[in-house]
């Protein structure tokens, strides 16, 4: 999960801070000094670490702070707004040619990175807000690659130019800026060749294309758990081609977070968008403040509204009808396969659990909060029902549950415990959303969870 080690580090930090009631000067110097260590370890930048604490400093001994009625309060405050300017204050979106025009865009990066796929998906992205992109293979040297481009594509049902291997990257840059035209394509994405390691071969040959036709936008894809050679490679390829953006891929995979926090500081080029998974749809546009939330812990409500809307693809009356059988404790197995199936496109249970506020400071246990074997064996028992009996589970007599224990491969002491929660998971559905009085903890008996239940 993105930024756990740092995140723990940090609530740990903050903790100390808001168990005192008064502030000295020392205690912030001291918790500074932690922080300091954090950031570090995360792999940030020092130069940027050092600029960072200086600059939460300078206005965490304040007087206002000093003295106020939480200043421990103040100090987090202070340090989730210097991570927002840290990594760029505002949303960066891509800038767009006006009207009808067509914008040339240029992907560039080091091989392995994920520059094809982020291609791909960038096109995706582009398509929900109304453009109509042509995706261009220029890798020439990877046959693999082209094949790579035209397939995702077609996932994404968007145009993909190819000219084979014979032809070189500018000339077929040029016959696709043509081929966009007469068939009113507004966006077109160049997927260039990347190599192991940045060289003079693969810069001149960036440096031709642009040359050779007008690219309005340059983005480098980079991978983000190599942390700081992320950074080194942001800033070469900025210095010898000129970049005016960032795309980070595997941001989900890396526990540290340094690239996030230095690229924008070093380069000065914004990061754009993030890779949170390999699927297509795995890509998030980036903003520093709903990332710097995450980083303390604060989670990221916003980002999972926006990811269930993108996600769920049930209509607006079969969500109703699932509301009003929740409220009237009628929620059958049918309904628990179809929330099953949402929250997987969501990318999971505890994708999902890091972006709601308070779940972040769980940090390296929120994984172990989650038991995605033991969700999936909930799935194989209610998949080997018939249609009648997830509608009505009073058919379920001892010899019924004996036959779909035998189908999902689990003892039959794990249905019966499994219709037992379910039953009792209704009845709690039936008493928060009628508005009673039941404090039971939000997570107390989701299966797949620790103390079991389920994940609604």
């Amino acid at each position: 999960m993105a930024f756990e080690s740092l995140t723990d580090k940090l609530q740990n930090v903050f903790k100390k801070l808001r168990s005192k009631g008064r502030l000295t000067e020392e205690d912030v110097k001291a918790a500074l000094k932690e922080v300091k260590m954090a950031l570090l370890e995360a792999d940030v930048n020092f130069k940027v670490v050092k600029q960072f604490v200086k600059s939460v400093e300078e206005r965490a001994v304040g007087q206002d702070v000093m003295n106020g009625l939480n200043p421990g309060q103040m100090v987090i405050k202070i340090v989730n707004e210097e991570l927002i300017s840290l990594m760029g204050s505002e949303t960066t979106e891509i800038a767009m040619q006006p009207g009808k025009s067509i914008t040339v865009i240029m992907m560039v990066g080091l091989q392995g990175a994920g520059k094809t796929t982020a291609t791909a998906k960038l096109a995706g992205k582009l398509k929900t807000k109304g453009k109509k992109s042509l995706l261009v293979a220029c890798d020439i040297y990877r046959p693999a690659a082209i094949e790579q481009l035209k397939i995702n594509g077609k996932k994404q049902e968007v145009d993909v130019f190819e000219m084979g291997t014979d032809h070189k990257p500018v000339e077929i840059a040029r016959e696709a800026i043509a081929y966009a035209e007469k068939n009113g394509h507004n966006v077109v994405i160049l997927d260039t060749a990347g190599r192991l390691h940045v060289d003079e071969d693969m810069m001149a040959e960036l440096q031709d294309v642009k040359s050779g036709v007008t690219v309005h936008q340059t983005i480098l894809v980079v991978d983000a758990m190599t942390g700081q050679d992320a950074v080194n490679v942001a800033k070469e390829f900025d210095e010898k081609v000129g970049l005016d953006g960032v795309i980070l891929t595997k941001l989900d995979g890396d526990t540290r977070g340094g690239a996030a926090l230095s690229i924008k500081a070093v380069t000065g080029r914004p990061i754009l968008y993030v890779g949170m998974g390999e699927k297509l749809s795995d890509m998030e546009q980036f903003y520093p403040d709903r990332m710097a939330n995450r980083i303390l812990g604060m989670g990221d409500v916003l980002s999972l509204i926006e990811k269930a809307q993108e996600s769920i693809d049930i209509d607006e009356e079969k969500s109703r009808e699932m509301a009003g059988r929740m409220k009237k404790g009628k929620f059958d197995f049918e309904d628990y396969l179809e929330s099953m199936k949402q929250m997987r496109n969501m990318g999971g249970l505890s994708s999902i659990l890091s972006m709601l506020p308070g779940m972040g400071l769980k940090g390296a246990n929120l994984e172990s909060m989650v038991d995605e074997k033991q969700l999936s064996h909930m799935e194989a028992i209610v998949l080997s029902m018939t249609k009648a009996e997830r509608s009505n589970p009073k058919l379920l007599n001892p010899q019924r549950k004996y036959r779909i224990a035998k189908g999902a491969g689990v003892d039959v002491a794990v249905v019966n415990r499994f219709i037992k929660q379910f039953e009792q998971s209704q009845k709690m559905m039936k008493q928060f959303t009628g508005g009673g009085k039941h404090k039971r903890g939000m997570f107390g008996g989701f299966p797949g969870m620790k103390g079991g239940g389920f994940p609604f």
